[in-house]
């Protein structure tokens, strides 16, 4: 559908004039699109987080080091997510954002089921790549149409709720993963879970419509309907707020996205549970734990937003400050149930700053480079945080390791990538391997739970120039919102 569509199902036609600073469409047709975007999100992380539920089965069948799996699920997939977000969120600035979208999501499905017909690391990391290159359409163009599906006053929960696809994703992938391994392997858990995004894709593309661009921004915003990419950049580069946040964003990206490869491993290795077990009993709730998290952190936003212009900024600083030490404490403990309550408690914490990020990202800068801050943010965040995060502690993992190998004088016999079904060893040698890599994934992630402190002082850092670089305040003359 055109951009220059001004009226949706339910709605009488009228200038973008007449109804600046008002939600687009009736509110059940808004409420389904959401929806829409909000499952397509989930999607999104349940392709790309399914890997992390069959962590172990891989690591076992491949005899894959913390770090090779570190890259299978950080880089590998974060390389052409990252370097392609950039153009298809400018190139979403142009052309139809669903059109976009729904390509996007049947081409990752594809991805993701070619990645249970792989026979090794490099196969695998391919494949990985490619579900990369698919959902890399995704996320700024999707913001993008919320910001005009939605009044500035109604955004942070409407974001809240989208970026509830983050750990609803998780929570389904270690639902359909856990159910799975039950009755088949790793191999057709990637087939039977991206199978139906082919499905999705299509019934996008077919129900939703493109809203008109700045069609719910307020009364005398500057209407632009094209910004060079050049344009774009310069306008984010003099937003100092943007970049104080998204290093924090990062910081957060860089522990949490090595905390799902690490999480069920620690359960597996320390606990004695299987990975079907772990993803069910414990995985699972965690994730309906940040799912939560997510939409708390979006209401209580919008709320504190009513006596505090900066509330996007301390919210979830504080809530990353709160985090931390519950969730070294989750690594540390011995009882499960205890280690369960919490991991919970933390996951909730930890994901107030999903629709922050974007909501940050967008109020300071002009409608028109909205999705290409989004993306700028997701660059960043993505290639740091996504890309070197699992990597970075899969080594911290294999170092702690290789210590625990060698302090117990073992070394020569097995090694931080030793298999607990390698045929080779000894029962001995196996429960030796076994306590290497718990040692190993334990400490990696305590070390990793200690960022999100710093992400909380950079996201509290950010609020002291958040009024400063607002756009409304800078470019329409009116006071920043209350």
């Amino acid at each position: 559908m055109s951009d220059t569509v001004s009226n949706a199902p339910g709605q009488a036609a009228g200038s973008l004039h007449d109804t600046a600073g008002k939600s687009f469409g009736t509110f059940g047709y808004r409420s389904f699109v959401l929806m829409s975007l909000t499952v397509v999100y989930t999607f999104n992380f349940i392709d790309r987080i399914l890997i992390s539920v069959v962590s172990v089965p891989i690591i076992n069948e491949f005899q894959l080091s913390q770090f090779q799996f570190g890259l299978l699920s950080g880089i590998g997939f974060a390389l052409f997510y990252t370097l392609l977000g950039i153009p298809i969120a400018n190139l979403s600035e142009r052309v139809s954002r669903k059109l976009i979208i729904g390509v996007c999501v049947i081409l990752w499905s594809l991805a993701t089921v070619l990645c249970g017909f792989t026979t090794g690391f490099v196969t695998l990391l391919l494949a990985r790549m490619l579900v990369g290159v698919g959902e890399a359409g995704c996320t700024p163009p999707a913001n993008s149409m919320i910001s005009d599906y939605y009044a500035p006053s109604a955004r942070p929960t409407a974001l809240g709720i989208y970026a509830m696809g983050v750990t609803a994703g998780g929570v389904l992938a270690q639902v359909f993963g856990g159910f799975i391994l039950d009755y088949f392997t790793w191999r057709e858990a990637f087939i039977f879970v991206g199978a139906p995004g082919i499905l999705l894709g299509i019934v996008f593309l077919l129900t939703v419509k493109e809203p008109p661009r700045g069609h719910s921004d307020p009364a005398g915003t500057v209407k632009v309907e094209r910004a060079s990419f050049r344009d774009a950049m310069r306008e984010i580069v003099s937003k100092r707020t943007f970049w104080i946040m998204t290093a924090g964003a990062t910081i957060a990206a860089f522990a949490g996205y090595a905390l799902v490869g690490l999480q069920p491993q620690h359960v597996v290795f320390t606990h004695g549970y299987t990975p079907a077990q772990t993803a069910l009993m414990f995985m699972a709730p965690v994730g309906l734990a940040g799912t939560l998290g997510a939409f708390l952190g979006g209401y209580l936003t919008e709320r504190a937003s009513r006596s505090s212009a900066t509330a996007a900024t301390w919210v979830p600083g504080i809530a990353f400050l709160i985090c931390a030490p519950i969730y070294a404490s989750a690594f540390l403990v011995g009882n499960s149930t205890l280690m369960l309550i919490l991991l919970m408690s933390a996951s909730t914490l930890q994901y107030f700053y999903l629709g922050a990020q974007y909501n940050i990202a967008q109020a300071v800068v002009s409608l028109r480079v909205r999705a290409t801050s989004v993306a700028i943010l997701l660059f960043v965040v993505n290639l740091i945080g996504y890309g070197a995060g699992p990597p970075a502690l899969g080594i911290v993992a294999d170092i702690m390791s290789s210590n625990w190998i060698g302090a117990a004088g073992l070394t020569g016999q097995i090694t931080a990538s030793c298999s607990l079904t390698d045929p080779g060893l000894t029962e001995e040698l196996i429960a030796s391997c076994r306590e290497a890599r718990a040692h190993g994934v334990k400490w990696a992630c305590v070390v990793a739970t200690g960022l999100f402190v710093l992400a909380g002082l950079f996201f509290l850092a950010s609020g002291r120039t958040f009024i400063r670089d607002l756009y409304s305040q800078r470019d329409m003359g009116k006071s920043a919102p209350a």
